[in-house]
């Protein structure tokens, strides 16, 4: 008896929680999906500078949203406003961020590229530095 109590009440919640939900009203001033594409990545590599070194941020008087939100010539209403849009269509919200992870890994791959030659070219430096000093202490 117990569990046929339990899948009824599991059934009427599910209808109670789904029922008002309206798909939002699309914004007059609604962020293109490049846009928000662009806004969202700026907001997660934003993130984690927060998270790596959030006094470094206060020290040189960067709020984060707002710093985005100016690069961008948009205002937080905007933003918040084209994210709710977006939201609500699940699959469409993932295929942006999908598509933000995918030039997350493009950016950090292309870091990692150039903290390579710039590790290869201090070595290169540090080995023509040896060997000219050794020919000076030589002489």
């Amino acid at each position: 008896m117990k569990p046929n109590i339990l899948l009824y009440s599991l059934i009427v919640l599910f209808f109670v929680s789904c029922y008002g939900v309206q798909k939002p009203e699309k914004p007059a001033n609604l962020l293109s999906e490049d846009k928000m594409v662009d806004v969202l990545l700026d907001l997660t590599i934003m993130s984690s500078a927060k998270g790596i070194n959030k006094r470094e941020l206060e020290n040189r008087g960067i709020v984060p949203d707002t710093f985005i939100y100016n690069k961008h010539k948009i205002d937080s209403a905007q933003f918040a406003n084209s994210n709710n849009y977006y939201a609500y269509d699940i699959e469409k919200y993932n295929e942006m961020y999908v598509t933000v992870k995918k030039r997350l890994e493009v950016l950090r791959t292309s870091y990692k590229a150039e903290q390579k030659i710039k590790e290869d070219k201090l070595k290169k430096e540090k080995k023509k530095f040896k060997k000219s000093h050794k020919h000076q202490v030589g002489l």
